[in-house]
């Protein structure tokens, strides 16, 4: 079994979505911090805090801002948009979790591996869109790559809480652990076979690089086979955000094509 990392010490979530999710996911909320001009258009969140027993405090413009730069940890402070929750630190999910989560729905698992990828926001739209395509988890490798730090969690716009999120230290023993399971695993790499030519069905673990860099070489050689996504226009690649959304929905395009054939 992998060692995977339990908690980060990241306790400010920033914005409309994210504040509504995290209290609609019944995760524990200390506070919500919210500008006089932000309180009419956060009827529902105000409703939903008086219903969980989270206390609402007024606060300045300025505080808050202090409290979104404190939170971005030397990176670009997010739009707070007014509303600003302390919650407790997230907690890291395990592979079987995510397994747990699979047995749940009733489906094979589906798993997104990032390899590399170290921009927050590029983290957040990729959780975002595994939890809209239905994925079971997202694993990121305690090295290499960002954590579920508050830009990230802002640009999920609270899908983090329905989700898994995975951290491990060692993403190539990851593989080979899910491998054994049945679990088949396809990486995106421009050298790949076109993503609606490859057979993305059943249980499958769909790993994307950072851009640029793309994977590395040890996770190349362990996937079963790579995956591309055809080009048609002047530019020859997409953000990995991007990729993984078009590579996800591919993957549960053919997926409600094999129950329809079925």
């Amino acid at each position: 079994m992998c060692k995977l990392e339990k908690r980060e010490d990241n306790t400010i979530l920033l914005g409309r979505n994210t504040v509504r999710e995290a209290i609609r996911s019944g995760r524990e909320i200390d506070a919500i911090y919210m500008t006089e001009a932000a309180e009419a258009n956060a009827r529902e969140i105000l409703a939903l805090a008086k219903s969980a027993g989270i206390p609402i405090k007024r606060a300045s413009k300025s505080k808050l801002d202090e409290l979104s730069r404190f939170a971005a940890q030397g990176e670009k402070a997010a739009n707070h948009q007014g509303i600003v929750a302390k919650a407790a630190a997230v907690r890291y999910s395990t592979l079987e979790d995510a397994e747990a989560l699979a047995q749940q729905r009733g489906e094979p698992l589906f798993l997104i591996a990032l390899d590399g990828v170290e921009d927050p926001h590029n983290l957040g739209a990729i959780v975002r869109s595994a939890e809209i395509f239905g994925a079971h988890g997202v694993i990121i490798p305690k090295r290499r790559s960002v954590g579920m730090t508050a830009a990230a969690a802002k640009t999920a716009s609270g899908a983090e809480e329905y989700i898994p999120i995975i951290k491990v230290t060692n993403l190539p023993a990851v593989i080979d652990e899910v491998k054994e399971k049945g679990v088949f695993v396809a990486a995106a790499d421009m050298d790949g076979l076109s993503a609606d030519c490859a057979n993305l069905t059943g249980a499958m673990m769909l790993v994307i690089g950072a851009e640029g860099e793309g994977i590395s070489r040890l996770v190349k050689q362990k996937a079963d086979f790579t995956i591309k996504i055809d080009m048609y226009g002047h530019i020859n690649s997409l953000n990995a955000s991007a990729a993984a959304a078009v590579l996800m929905y591919e993957k549960k395009r053919q997926d409600k094509l094999q129950k329809v054939v079925k």
